[in-house]
């Protein structure tokens, strides 16, 4: 009976830390999707400072996602389609802050 209820706590284990990744990468999306805006308003006048906080939290996240190795493949490919979107993102952003004459950091 031990043994029954060893491998179905590691089961258990294994299904919450897949629904806590999820979670993850739910944030990720809503907080790609506040940076978008943040640097929209940025870039349109409203805002005197480039969001780069927000910026560096993100990529900071991403890097602790990217390093975790119990994703599934789902999860993976969620996850770097995510990154594939900020990274075109941060280009669209750089190239816009060139041609206005700034640098971003």
């Amino acid at each position: 009976m031990a043994i029954g209820n060893k491998l179905y706590g590691s089961l258990q284990t294994k299904q919450e830390a897949a629904v806590e990744i999820d979670q993850q990468l739910d944030r990720l999306e809503d907080d790609i999707r506040r940076l978008k805006i943040e640097f929209d308003i940025y870039l349109n006048g409203a805002s005197k400072r480039p969001p780069l906080e927000a910026r560096a939290r993100l990529e900071s996240v991403i890097k602790r996602i990217s390093d975790n190795r119990n994703l599934s493949f789902a999860q993976r490919y969620h996850f770097n389609m995510l990154v594939a979107r900020f990274t075109s993102y941060r280009e669209l952003w750089r190239r816009t802050l060139k041609i206005k004459g700034e640098e971003l950091v």
